[in-house]
């Protein structure tokens, strides 16, 4: 069944004529995405790649196609305007792939999802893919930046706040013949929409998913609210990774969210919870599959 994005979901693409948003447009079409319109205010009745038609306005886009997703490649300046502009049209799914939006205009639009039936992936993430049945997986569902090809349709969830260790993960278990039902890059940023829980919860429940890969990094305490949840609730093994070990306390560290401040938030903190909660730890990223297959 899969979490979040399944095979045919209807999909548009917020900034789909920008030079990042088109490319990867073109790349999800080629997986076999359901890429069933684009946005771009003031490009209404033109065509992306001679077949998705372009629309003014979301609302717009989902009177005339049912999409029920959005992918996010506008500008940091107006990306959060183009969330809540997709939230008031209806849109179940936003997967914002934007980085760099102000903190201010993420915390408006973190209140105004709360209000609404939407759930927001991200900003600052490579995104999600449910691998489909077709060859090299394809035929599934890819929304954002994570490179298709490198997926494998089976029953392995990965949750990650770092995209390349989301690809690192995937690939590992790709190339030793295990697949996966979804992976969802969920972001650094210290305001964001998805956390690692909410998207454990749903690979609890999801019968198509056995496993899950848990990837997170030095800063906040969302790792350790997953892992105590997973200690009471999780029905299925779980293996983790903590990036940032040898992060000096109190500096910036990549993401945005990647601050240690307090004694809080550290790899070690981490770590131990993970460990307390059952979950195995992989020791460095180039093992984490492995950990996993461990567990299961």
């Amino acid at each position: 069944m899969a979490i979040l994005a399944q095979e045919g979901t209807k999909v548009l693409v917020q900034g789909i004529t920008g030079l990042f948003g088109g490319r990867h447009t073109k790349l999800s079409l080629e997986y076999g995405s359901n890429i069933v319109a684009g946005v771009t205010p003031g490009k209404g009745g033109q065509n992306f790649e001679e077949k998705v038609p372009i629309f003014d306005t979301v609302s717009q886009a989902v009177s005339v196609t049912g999409a029920t997703a959005s992918a996010i490649f506008v500008p940091h300046p107006f990306a959060g305007d183009a969330v809540l502009e997709a939230v008031d049209a209806g849109i179940e799914l936003v997967v914002c792939i934007t980085e760099g939006i102000p903190i201010r205009d993420m915390v408006r639009v973190k209140a105004a999802i709360k209000e609404s039936n939407a759930r927001l992936v991200g900003p600052n993430c490579p995104g999600i893919v449910t691998p489909g049945t077709g060859e090299g997986s394809q035929g599934g569902c890819r929304i954002g930046i994570a490179p298709g090809y490198i997926h494998k349709r089976g029953n392995i969830g990965v949750v990650s706040r770092s995209g390349t260790l989301t690809y690192e993960a995937v690939w590992q278990l790709t190339c030793r013949g295990v697949g996966q039902s979804t992976c969802v890059g969920i972001g650094g940023d210290p305001v964001n929409g998805t956390s690692h829980l909410d998207v454990i919860k749903l690979f609890n429940e999801d019968p198509d998913t056995h496993g899950i890969i848990m990837i997170g990094e030095i800063g906040g305490s969302a790792e350790e609210e997953a892992a105590e949840w997973i200690k009471a609730n999780c029905q299925k093994p779980v293996a983790g990774f903590i990036a940032g070990m040898t992060a000096p306390p109190g500096r910036r560290m990549g993401h945005a969210g990647a601050i240690i401040s307090g004694g809080k938030g550290t790899a070690e903190a981490k770590i131990e919870a993970f460990r307390d909660a059952g979950i195995l730890v992989a020791e460095t990223p180039s093992v984490m599959a492995e950990t996993l297959l461990k567990a299961l």
